[in-house]
């Protein structure tokens, strides 16, 4: 017995450790914050650089679609090459092209910086994630940490408009990806003092083929989703998705062949890593779908700026990060499939208070809905990601955390083309536009809430003001519906993983008890 306390003791983590995550929180803070930012800054670059609409879509799509692209390679790479490696080096090349993509002097240049930004924020998220893993080898401990860790990257989220706000009213647009430079410094000078090395020994070569495969199965699903949230059923993007599902398949039964594969689907035998995986996909289709609909509702419909907007966003994020912190605790009282099943059904709680939004004085219903569907959310993601982490062996773990990420990256992309696709939809069987408007007008205003508040702008108010008020009606009407959808869908997919986690799990929970 007492061989067993000091084998436990010694796998708890100690102040170097904890001083370590602080320093891998950094890039995790930094990545989400970098993103709240870019929109704020938008406008400013446009008058700037004057993109066409085409390369302005490139400039806020080519990061994640990079990142979406590149994790499953950064994962198993960090794997075989050690995470700590893996992290400076993509923490050097985030910095450098940070300043690059500050100082660019066409559209051209910013897109091409952004997608190398992405490439080296692949590298980010799967390192430190694994390296929490490794570090904090106590149930208990790690579970804290990666509840940090997603605390931080939710505070990145809330504090971004605020921080961007205060940069683009005394500096330049290109004062927003410079925030990312003493990040990196800093990251850079500490990680070789507090940071260990891991690798997976046993690891073989990096298969090239299997790189080219996945890429050649995540982009084009990816970019397909994104192009059906914007245009609708159209026939590249439906190619596109077909394109990518074929060479899908091709990846698949390779990585079966392999020895050392890419991706290690044998991981997927594992019930309760595929189960988590499968809650964590779910959970970002409805809040990324939500998501879209509810930055637009308060911009559009509430006619708020973008800073007000992003501050009202503040307490839902807030709600996630509280949420995420007390996943512990709550784990420890009742059990991790518990909590992790209820916070779904709490979150889908939330989106009923949704479906009371209004197109007129709706701002509270809405902020006090996703706060608390936020609320019931955070856990949940705390929790989830610790079990897929702590599901496979550690030197597997940055390939875990890689798909951890990529199922998230996919939950999104899917939310805001499905969900997106259904309020758009509705949208347009429902927007009345008033007789004698120029066709040119009465064309965008029918296409979307965005397309008819800019038609207003040249259109008497007699006019304008029943057009608005049709338009916000029917932009509303599709957000409740998701709403109600989303609430379905989370009720139903929170008692099945109640009971599914509850089965798989429950023999584990006593290693996160005291």
């Amino acid at each position: 017995m007492t061989t067993i306390i000091a084998a436990e003791r010694d796998q708890r983590a100690g102040r170097r450790e904890w001083i370590g995550l602080a320093v891998l929180a950094l890039p995790t803070l930094l990545l989400s914050l970098d993103m709240s930012v870019l929109y704020l800054a938008l406008p400013h670059l446009t008058a700037d650089l004057a993109p066409s609409s085409t390369q302005l879509l490139w400039i806020t799509d080519i990061y994640g679609f990079m990142v979406a692209g590149f994790l499953i390679t950064m994962g198993t790479l960090g794997d075989r090459i050690g995470r700590r490696k893996l992290l400076m080096i993509g923490a050097a090349a985030f910095g450098v092209a940070s300043v690059v993509a500050a100082y660019s002097s066409s559209a051209e240049m910013l897109i091409a910086t952004r997608m190398l930004l992405g490439i080296a924020g692949a590298t980010l998220m799967p390192s430190t994630l694994g390296l929490i893993s490794n570090m904090f080898l106590d149930a208990k401990q790690r579970s804290v940490a990666i509840s940090v860790w997603i605390s931080c990257f939710m505070g990145g989220t809330a504090i971004g408009p605020v921080v961007g706000g205060v940069l683009l009213q005394w500096f330049w647009w290109g004062s927003a990806f410079l925030l990312g430079v003493p990040v990196m410094v800093i990251l850079l000078v500490a990680a070789p003092i507090l940071l260990p090395e891991h690798r997976d020994a046993s690891a073989g070569r990096i298969d090239l083929a299997s790189v080219a495969l996945s890429l050649g199965t995540i982009l084009p699903v990816i970019y397909g989703l994104k192009d059906l949230a914007k245009d609708g059923m159209q026939t590249t993007p439906v190619v596109s998705i077909a394109a990518g599902l074929v060479i899908g398949l091709a990846f698949v039964r390779r990585q079966l062949r392999l020895a050392s594969p890419l991706l290690d689907l044998r991981l997927f035998a594992n019930r309760t890593f595929t189960t988590a995986i499968g809650v964590m996909m779910v959970g970002a289709v409805v809040m990324g779908g939500m998501f879209l609909f509810i930055s637009m509702y308060l911009q559009l419909v509430e006619g708020l700026t973008p800073l007000a907007a992003g501050s009202w966003l503040v307490p839902p994020a807030a709600g996630m990060i509280v949420g995420s912190m007390l996943a512990p605790a709550l784990a420890q009282r009742v059990g991790r499939a518990q909590v992790i099943g209820g916070g779904m059904i709490f979150t889908a709680i939330g989106f009923v208070v949704l479906t009371q939004a209004s197109s007129s004085g709706g701002l509270g219903v809405v902020v006090t809905g996703l706060a608390i569907a936020t609320l019931g959310l955070g856990p949940g993601a705390a929790l989830v990601t610790d079990i897929v982490v702590g599901s496979v062996p550690p030197s597997r773990a940055g390939s875990a955390a890689s798909m951890s990420e990529t199922s998230g990256e996919f939950g999104i992309a899917i939310g805001i083309a499905m969900l997106g696709s259904l309020g758009t939809m509705i949208y347009r069987d429902s927007v009345t536009v008033p007789a004698g408007l120029p066709s040119e007008l009465a064309a965008a205003s029918r296409d979307t809430l965005a397309g008819a508040v800019a038609a207003a702008e040249h259109l008497p108010a007699d006019v304008a003001v029943p057009l608005l008020g049709s338009a916000r009606a029917a932009f509303t009407e599709g957000l409740t519906t998701v709403a109600t959808f989303g609430t379905v869908v989370l009720a139903v997919f929170g008692l099945a993983a109640l009971i599914v986690l509850r089965r798989s799990i429950d023999s584990d929970d006593s290693s996160i008890e005291t």
